[in-house]
């Protein structure tokens, strides 16, 4: 079993934390790497953030950041692939988000990092499930160009979005891309409701470009069922051991809640967990 490269999600700091404090904080918990999240622009924060509105001198300053402390920046994640969906009926909108997951790709190109994890789109009472499939594949299709000219990988994200609810399907979705700058960014918790995460590893085999983790309890079944790691009812034994019968050798980082109070003990409780995880 290969070692498997420790990081942590930004979000699992208070919104209020700069973000030279998060990578401090992040490298001394014994983390490998720190994924960002590219925000909307806010001009009423004055601290430097990854947003849409960020100069490549603001992302340089924080590339200089996590070489200061010697921390890897291996991806960027956003929450705006929501608000700017490339499955939504409006053209304008979807235009935005393929202008976002461009800026994310810029931002990942300066900052070294190698993927950009993006929601490729949403099924509800508006958008049918066909219309959700067609729209998002022909965005990508046409995004993956830009990917592989800036060698940054879009990697797609199973969520709770009713949309691509297997294994297959996934798959099937990412080979019709047809781009090797196209993966599963597989996350570990978000399919415990409904399945199993072993299963999915073992189906996407060798297109899982990043892995994020948080645990689950199936008990409760909806979206409070979201629990720090270890907490939940994933079996990491058979994750890990998936993993390793795919050969796969990237981060698997850790997206969870902050804490109201002492935030920094979750990022210190998650390292320590994360390493019986990994076997580390």
């Amino acid at each position: 079993m290969k070692i498997l490269k420790k990081g942590i999600n930004a979000w699992c700091f208070p919104d209020g934390f700069e973000i030279e404090y998060c990578i401090k904080i992040t490298k001394e918990a014994g983390f490998d790497g720190i994924e960002l999240n590219m925000e909307e622009a806010n001009p009423t924060r004055k601290d430097i953030r990854l947003s849409l509105s960020s100069t490549e001198e603001d992302i340089v300053k924080i590339k200089r950041m996590s070489e200061k402390y010697g921390l890897e920046l291996p991806s960027i994640s956003t929450s705006l692939c929501w608000k700017y969906q490339l499955s939504s009926g409006d053209n304008a909108v979807r235009m935005q988000g393929m202008a976002l997951v461009r800026k994310m790709i810029d931002a990942a190109r300066i900052l070294g990092a190698d993927t950009v994890l993006v929601v490729p789109g949403k099924v509800d009472e508006k958008n049918s499930y066909e219309d959700t499939y067609n729209r998002s594949l022909q965005a990508l299709k046409e995004l993956a160009p830009y990917a592989e000219s800036n060698k940054v990988c879009i990697g797609v994200e199973n969520v709770w979005n009713k949309f691509l609810l297997s294994p297959l399907e996934m798959r099937c979705y990412i080979e019709d891309i047809g781009s090797p700058y196209v993966r599963s960014y597989f996350d570990v918790g978000n399919v415990l409701s409904f399945s199993y995460p072993e299963y999915w590893i073992e189906t996407l085999g060798g297109l899982i470009k990043k892995v994020h983790v948080k645990d689950f309890k199936t008990e409760t079944g909806n979206i409070t069922g979201f629990t720090g790691l270890l907490e939940g009812d994933v079996e990491w034994d058979r994750v890990v051991d998936a993993l390793g019968r795919i050969s796969y050798d990237s981060y698997v980082t850790a997206e969870l809640s902050p804490y109201k109070l002492f935030p920094e003990v979750l990022i210190k409780q998650t390292s320590m967990a994360m390493d019986a995880i990994l076997r580390r």
